[in-house]
């Protein structure tokens, strides 16, 4: 289970425990506060913190000395405006802490995003969990042939079985020989720092991670899209989902101008212009690469 009952326990005491305070709150934030989100088959996504609200974008923005009277639908057109153009420091202005558990091969893929502030799980102070990721059948796929960092087609049952118990049964092997380096008793009674050498990449990890919402979105903007590895995907999902409860204004300009939108070359624009003049343009006469061209042709004819 991706939560003891100790833990829920201590969960449900934080969440009925209330502040008064002056800074703005989100209702619809406040109401998942420290709610734990299952991922995968053991990992989680909750809040545990926040600063700031679509109100916020908008005061920084201004430079006001307060929340402002202007209309909702003119802070949404700044916010969209904002997020159109790019301007980043605003969004800066608000951040949020997660409290998150994943697979360590995915902690390693995540920590790249080097601009959120990390505190994870010590392994040198503490004992990991028995807990290790494993994929369920439909997402057992072979290497693909076209994409060197990506899935191909499912596995059969068959392979997809065996692959199953090989991960299962090296990870329970390897998490045994760890309690047994630990042991004090009838084992060598190993350092915990290097114990944790021998554990495998799928087992699970946790950290507090926090980020301001510019960095957030970069983040979300990488890990949501569908060519993204699915593990990291789920939690990215989760975690948009999230955004949404906390900066609704912010989140649906994010869907429009970041994940809904493509970015054209200046040559493509040319392209573009000379086939809405009506000339034939082919691979060969574009000056795009076939790479370049396959993805302007799929973004035009709705395969992006």
């Amino acid at each position: 289970m991706p939560l003891t009952d100790a833990q829920r326990t201590e969960i449900e005491e934080h969440g009925q425990t209330t502040t008064e305070t002056r800074r703005p709150t989100v209702p619809a934030l406040e109401e998942i506060l420290f709610k734990a989100y299952p991922v995968l088959d053991h990992g989680f996504v909750r809040v545990i913190d926040y600063m700031g609200d679509d109100a916020a974008i908008v005061q920084a923005a201004r430079v006001s000395y307060g929340r402002g009277t202007r209309k909702v639908s003119e802070d949404t057109g700044l916010i969209r405006y904002l997020m159109r153009h790019r301007h980043s420091t605003p969004f800066e202005m608000c951040e949020i802490k997660l409290h998150i558990k994943l697979p360590i091969f995915i902690a390693r893929q995540w920590i790249r995003h080097r601009t959120a502030n990390v505190n994870e799980y010590s392994a040198r102070y503490s004992i990991l969990d028995r807990e290790f990721y494993l994929p369920a059948p439909e997402h057992m796929a072979a290497q693909s042939a076209s994409n060197r960092q990506g899935r191909g087609d499912v596995l059969d049952a068959e392979n997809s079985a065996k692959v199953l118990n090989l991960l299962r049964d090296d990870a329970i092997r390897c998490y045994d020989t760890y309690e047994n380096l630990l042991d004090t008793d009838n084992g060598p009674g190993l350092a915990r720092e290097l114990a944790r050498m021998n554990l495998t990449l799928n087992t699970y990890t946790q950290w507090y991670w926090k980020v301001d919402l510019h960095n957030l979105m970069h983040f979300l903007s990488l890990r949501i899209d569908p060519h993204a590895q699915y593990e990291i995907r789920v939690y990215a999902q989760i975690m948009l989902d999230i955004m949404q409860a906390w900066v609704p204004i912010a989140a649906e300009a994010f869907k429009e101008y970041r994940v809904g939108a493509v970015t054209f070359s200046a040559t493509m624009i040319s392209l573009l212009r000379r086939m809405l003049a009506g000339e034939t343009i082919t691979q060969e006469s574009s000056g795009l690469s076939r790479r370049e061209w396959d993805e302007f042709q799929s973004v035009l004819h709705g395969q992006a």
